[in-house]
């Protein structure tokens, strides 16, 4: 290996060893002593409930684990959004499992909880998914009240998504191993089966000092709503559980019942590891976003046995659109290609360079023409984002760019059947939305460590912000000296470098999560297989589109 490869290796190893440390910080929720508090109330943290939960020697990936990460500080914080999520299996069958962390504010619901929430929810329809709930809450964060209460996608959603689930035959479990007030109480009651957990378990629309408050009668909470009372007055829950392990052992049994599905049919086959070392694509990825990789390299260490068969290799080619399967399932990549390539053709002069992660008019058309391909043989996409934007410039606007965008846009967006978004490197403005951004619908987007998202990288908004500001302070009567500029600069820059962060993107779900790159196959693997439970239900079509 060259000395440049073995300088990106360093490097993203480090971004590597940053992520583990701050998955291990995230981990401990609202720290060791609320860990221990929790403990001695005879509870299982919400990750060990749902490591019980389950199947061990089965692959699982976790949603959101940087949800709210570096948000709240004002009210000291709110690690994972407080609420674990993860994409498992429960008794062979593939589930979703959402749990409230208590040891965050007891887990109250703060706005990014309930955007997380509805996130789980929203793969479970897409999927047709089972959802379990673990549920353990204090309700509502009541000095965020109006950002979490009353909007559309707020917190009274969920329990809408609930009835719209329940409607269409998505298996709902609920076990309530703690508080459940208020509002809450409506998510386990409205699941298909209900636990509870006597003595650490309660439910109620109000607890016993608000009841002594608005009507004056003295009772206790336990009395109130603890698991014998719903279990053999109420009749609200279905199972009594006498502690954490046994509320789980009896969801596995419930979820050992469930019967098959009509699976949508997407092609697999026996899966076949990499030929080429993934643990190889360290060192191709390079450390600084100006210097150029083949992101072909970086495919053949995702696909089985590093083999595809590529669409229209000799032209579009700063979009690479190919054939592979990934753990043996069929898939049709669309990657964005970092080199400079010479291109030929009607629209370009003999041997023309053209920039590497730029999306120009062929690129497109290429692009729009693949991915209703892969629609028309029902074949998953899976699109590796390194972008920088479309080609600006008066050539390609001559050329009609913006025509040749939308048609790809216009793709992407009323694609049929599944989408998985990585963000390998950069994400930028109209680029991100092309190669399927969140708003595109992907079942899953995840980010590897060396990720950007933003409207345009940093140095080249500083530089935006730089003019205005200067702007600014020049009407003002103040002068600008070079020393100034720069130091205006630097702060701008640092400003927004922080915001295209992989983990500011992550601690708002604007992705999934930030990932280690070998984890790659394993979240497209379960994503597909998720999707094989939900068959697509109409045809493909572009609409209109201006050829």
């Amino acid at each position: 290996m060259d000395l440049n490869f073995n300088k990106n290796e360093d490097h993203n190893k480090l971004l590597l060893s940053a992520l583990k440390k701050k998955l291990n910080q995230v981990k401990l929720g609202g720290g060791q002593k609320s860990i221990d508090k929790h403990h001695a109330k005879g509870k299982l943290t919400a990750r060990e409930r749902i490591d019980y939960l389950l199947d061990s020697k089965k692959p699982s990936l976790e949603i959101g684990a940087f949800a709210g990460d570096g948000m709240y500080e004002d009210y000291g914080g709110c690690p994972s959004g407080g609420v674990v999520i993860k994409m498992g299996y429960v008794q062979g069958q593939q589930c979703i499992v959402v749990a409230n962390d208590a040891t965050v504010k007891a887990g109250a619901w703060f706005p990014i909880t309930g955007k997380k929430n509805l996130r789980a929810q929203e793969i479970a329809i897409e999927n047709r998914l089972p959802i379990i709930y673990l549920v353990d809450s204090a309700g509502v964060f009541l000095p965020m009240q109006d950002e979490i209460f009353p909007d559309k996608e707020h917190f009274g959603r969920i329990f809408r998504n609930n009835a719209v689930m329940s409607s269409l035959g998505i298996t709902q479990i609920a076990a309530v191993m703690g508080s459940c007030v208020a509002g809450g109480a409506y998510l386990p009651i409205m699941s298909d089966e209900a636990l509870i957990v006597d003595k650490t378990g309660s439910i109620f629309l109000a607890g016993s000092y608000l009841v002594k408050a608005a009507i004056g009668e003295d009772i206790d909470n336990e009395t109130l709503g603890g698991a014998t009372t719903h279990c053999e007055i109420s009749g609200v829950t279905d199972y009594k559980a006498k502690d954490d392990k046994d509320a789980l052992d009896r969801i596995k049994n419930i979820v050992n019942k469930i019967g098959d599905y009509t699976p949508a049919g997407f092609n697999r086959i026996a899966a076949s590891k990499p030929s080429l070392d993934p643990k190889e694509i360290y060192g191709i990825l390079p450390k600084s976003r100006a210097d150029q990789y083949d992101m072909k390299e970086i495919i053949k260490r995702l696909v089985d046995k590093s083999e595809f068969d590529e669409y229209k290799e000799g032209y579009g080619k700063t979009i690479i659109t190919a054939y592979a399967r990934i753990d043996g399932w069929a898939v049709g990549i669309v990657a964005n290609q970092r080199q400079l390539v010479k291109t030929t053709g009607v629209k370009t002069k003999p041997s023309e360079m053209q920039f590497g992660g730029v999306i120009y008019n062929d690129s497109a058309d290429k692009a729009t023409r693949f991915i209703a391909n892969c629609n028309q043989k029902k074949i998953p996409l899976v699109f590796l984002q390194d972008v920088t934007g479309f080609m600006v410039g008066s050539k390609s606007e001559h050329s009609g760019i913006i025509k040749d965008g939308a048609k790809m846009v216009n793709a992407v967006s009323n694609s049929v059947v599944p989408k998985f978004t990585i963000v390998v490197g950069n994400s930028y403005g109209a680029g991100n939305y092309a190669m399927c951004g969140k708003a595109y619908d992907p079942r899953l987007i995840a980010a590897w460590p060396s990720a950007e998202l933003a409207v345009m990288s940093g140095k080249s908004a500083a530089k935006v912000l730089l003019q205005i500001e200067t702007a600014s302070l020049k009407k003002k009567g103040e002068t600008i000296t070079k020393e100034k500029e720069e130091e205006l600069f630097e702060k701008i820059k640092s400003r927004y470098d922080n915001q295209v962060s992989p983990y500011y993107a992550a601690a708002r779900l604007w992705t999934d999560g930030v990932i280690d790159p070998l984890d790659t196959r394993t979240w497209i693997s379960l994503g597909i297989e998720a999707a094989n439970h939900a068959p697509i239900e109409k045809p493909f079509n572009l609409g209109v589109l201006q050829v």
